[in-house]
Order: structure tokens, then sequence, then C-alpha cells
């Protein structure tokens, strides 16, 4: 296949989809393009151990980043609009200038930014944490020995952020405006278990609590620097260094006025095709699922391997006329803070029947079954790898609740 790919985000998603089209078949041009100018790297360690100063920037590379897939790669580039009937895409190149792409098929992986706190830009010691850029600046500012880390926002990387500046040895505050951390995803009571791990391990944590500003005073060459963050109950926690981490906002403002479906994301079908031509993977892409019947947008990092992969096989399908196959995996998550390994399989919600059926929550090591209407929609284990890797196919398979809970109990 000689006709021209183009590969809109250096992502992990975009990066599979770019591997996958090689492999399974396009000889023609695949072109990458991505704003950032670091080489396309994994971002879970960003708020572990690359901020732990235990890997630099080159140990966290994707490996299809190293492996010679014959790639048009332009780092430093960013994509601007996207003409559907021209199929082109106009480009910003880091000196300014403009250019365009044109293509005969696109994969649309643009992912997602962190969210800013308003009123914060230009402020010196505050950071997000989605880029090596971000993860660098924050590591600068941990290395300069601050005293006091107010974390803003309890989510997973919130969390992972915490314990690694309390490994670090730091004070931290971290700060939710949720009754408690992870509540719309994990359910309140496992929640809560979540927050007592902070608290054990030496965090402040302030839940219910929103942020209404920042104190600042003026550095050496005039720029404001924090010193505080004032909270929504009237109290005010000292801060050297802020990081604020209160979810993503997905990357779709050069899509506006392309004729692309978009609604916190892009809408594709089931098979990850949003026009003609067009598919969407990663946190970017938004699908129907038929396992949990509703519309989903997934951001965890297997997802991103598994869209990658299932977009790009989905314009190959195209372009022999072969059958598209349904894109529908069980999503699959974990995240490590302190010595707590946590994962997630499935799509649980906060009003979900939630059943622990082995272990204990007071020693932080269990597992917990999520219900609804009658059927098993995911399996939370803490420290408990073993048995959440088994009951995960049950969440593949279907599995009702009842059922589901027997199996783990008698595990």
């Amino acid at each position: 296949m000689t006709s021209t790919a183009v590969v809109i985000g250096a992502s992990l998603a975009g990066m599979h989809a770019a591997r996958t089209l090689r492999h399974e078949g396009h000889d023609g041009d695949i072109v990458v393009i991505d704003p950032d100018h670091f080489a396309s790297y994994d971002r879970p360690p960003l708020s572990k151990q690359f901020l732990a100063e235990d890997l630099e920037p080159e140990r966290i590379l994707l490996p299809s980043a190293r492996e010679d897939l014959g790639l048009d790669l332009r780092l430093g580039t960013r994509a601007t609009a996207l003409d559907l009937a021209d199929r082109s895409v106009s480009l910003q190149h880091a000196d300014g200038t403009l250019g365009l792409v044109s293509y005969d098929s696109l994969v649309i992986a643009t992912g997602a930014s962190a969210r800013h706190l308003p009123g914060t830009a230009g402020v010196r010691g505050v950071h997000v944490v989605r880029t090596v850029a971000d993860s660098l600046a924050l590591r600068a500012d941990l290395a300069a020995q601050p005293r006091r880390v107010v974390v803003i926002g309890a989510g997973f990387i919130g969390g992972e952020v915490a314990a690694t500046c309390r490994g670090r040895g730091l004070e931290v505050t971290l700060v939710e405006a949720m009754p408690v951390p992870l509540e719309r995803a994990l359910g309140a009571e496992m929640g809560a278990v979540c927050a007592q791990v902070h608290r054990d391990h030496g965090v402040d944590v302030r839940l219910a609590t929103g942020v209404d500003g920042l104190e600042t005073t003026p550095d050496d060459d005039g720029t404001p620097l924090v010193t505080a963050v004032n909270l929504s109950d009237g109290t005010s926690v000292p801060a050297d260094v802020v990081v604020v981490g209160i979810g993503v906002q997905v990357n779709t403002g050069w899509l506006e006025g392309s004729g692309l479906a978009l609604d916190d994301g892009i809408l594709c079908d089931e098979t990850l095709l949003a026009a003609p031509g067009v598919v969407a993977a990663g946190d970017i892409a938004r699908y129907h699922s038929r396992r949990f019947d509703r519309s989903l947008r997934v951001e965890h990092w297997e997802h991103a391997i598994a869209g990658g992969e299932a977009a790009a096989r989905r314009l190959l399908a195209e372009q022999r006329g072969d059958a598209p196959e349904v894109f529908d995996p069980v999503p699959w998550f974990w995240s490590d803070q302190y010595d707590r390994k946590i994962q997630l399989a499935g799509r649980p919600e906060a009003t979900d029947v939630a059943r622990v059926v082995h272990g204990s929550t007071e020693e932080f090591r269990f597992v917990t079954m999520y219900g609804r209407a009658g059927r098993l929609v995911g399996v939370l284990g803490m420290n408990r790898p073993r048995h959440v890797i088994q009951l995960r196919g049950m969440v593949e398979e279907g599995a009702s609740f009842d059922e589901a809970c027997a199996r783990a109990e008698a595990m």
C-alpha cells in the first residue's frame, strides 16, 4: 500500500498506530506530527520514577521510538486545522512557519492536556505533570529542597505525585474538592480507603475543600513566587511548591469546524472510525461500548496501545475492503503509590454496588467487585495483582455479579 498515512500525535496511541500500519502492510509514507520537541515517550513514569530522579528522559522512550519504522517524524510541529474534503492537515512549525500535509488515511491521537488552575499563569513554583518538560521543571523545584508541597487534586496523578514527594521526605498537603478521592471512579467507600493510605504516610489530607487562590511574593527578578494556597474553608496552607492535578481537557480545539463530531473527544463508531479514512485513538477517542452500553473515552495506558493498534487496523481494513473489527476492550489501569499497587479493571461508577470479596481494607490488601444491574462491571485490587488479573477475565466474559463474587471469595 503506497498511499500516505498521517498520524497526528506521537503519543502512545499514535506511535502504536504507526507501528501497526508499518508492520501490517502499509508500504507508503507514514508522517507523524507532534508539537513536543522530545522524542516519543512513556507518560506513567512522569509522576513516579522519573519525578523521583530514578529515570532520565532517554530511559522512558517508547520502544517504537527506538525502532526503525521508516517514519517521517516531525517533532515541534503543531496541527492547526483539518480539511476533510481536501484530505489535508494545516501545520505550524516550531519557527512559526506554516505548512500543509496531505493524507490518504489519517490517525488522530492528539490526546489531552493538563488543566491549569485559573490565575496561576506565570507564577513560579506552580506545576502540572503531563509532559517531560512539566516533570523536569517540577523535579528541578523539588531538588531545591522545598519544605512544603501542596498537591491540588487527589486523583491518580495527584496521589502519585503526593506519594513521590513524601518519598523525598517533603511535607505534603493533598487538597481535594470532592468528599473523598476518586469517588466518581471507585465509589465513596474505596475512595476513603485511598485517602487513608495517604494519611498513614504522613500526608495532610484536606477533603471537600476547594481552592480560592494563591498567595505570592515577588522573586528576585519580580516574578511572582507561590508562598501559600488559600482554601475555600478559610484556611491558608503554606507552600513552596504547588502541583495541580485537576484532570485534563482533550486536544480538539484545532478540529473545530472540521466537520468531525466533537463531544469531549472525537465521536467515533464502534470501530474507531470518525470519518471516511479518518480514525481516532487514545485519550481523544470517544466510542460506543457494547460491553458497558454507553459512550466511553478512556485515558488509560493499555487502552491507548490497544486503541492505536485497532485504529490502524481499521484503516487497513477500509483500504483492503475487509470487514472492520469492533473495538470494545475492558479498560485496565494501575497506580503505584508508596508500597501500594492499585489496579482497576472495568468501568465502575460511584453508584455501583461495591463488595469487598478478598482481603481487608484495614490492611490495604483487598479485592473489591463492582456490580451493576446484576452484572460484574469492575474489579479493584490493592496489593492483589494475581487476583485482579484472574478476575479481569470475568469482566470480559460479562459474568454475573454474584457468580464473580463467589469465585473471588473462593480464591
